[in-house]
């Protein structure tokens, strides 16, 4: 007496599964992914004719000392020092570094120097 089995192994694979798993998977990584924290930027455009772009390093360390590209500038000659290095200059940029520690106070001046001359300042800060 041979008795059959009920359970038998079907050969079709289901596809249905799979897609769940993967769409499951583009789901969590749409929400785990993190997005550049960008600006709008203003990208030069591309006509054949290059531009005189320059950028020049403001940085306030702990001490308060300002510092235009690695070089120590007196708090009161910071803007005559920024004038002179980006007078001839098309879109002059300041890429800003200032330490945690630093009191708002010091780079909003450097900002408002800045904003007084029509120049464009970046805000250099560390990723998480």
């Amino acid at each position: 007496m041979k008795l059959k089995g009920r359970n038998k192994v079907s050969p079709e694979f289901s596809m249905s599964s799979m897609t769940d798993i993967v769409f499951l998977l583009l789901v969590f990584f749409m929400l785990t992914s993190n997005s550049p924290n960008a600006l709008d930027l203003l990208l030069p455009k591309a006509k054949g004719k290059s531009t005189n772009t320059q950028n020049v390093s403001v940085s306030i360390n702990k001490n308060l000392d300002i510092y235009v590209d690695n070089v120590k500038v007196k708090p009161e000659f910071v803007e005559t020092e920024l004038k002179r290095r980006l007078k001839d200059v098309e879109q002059p940029t300041i890429i800003l570094r200032a330490e945690k520690s630093v009191p708002i106070d010091n780079a909003v001046n450097i900002m408002d120097i800045a904003n007084q001359n029509s120049y464009k300042v970046i805000l250099a800060v560390r990723p998480k």
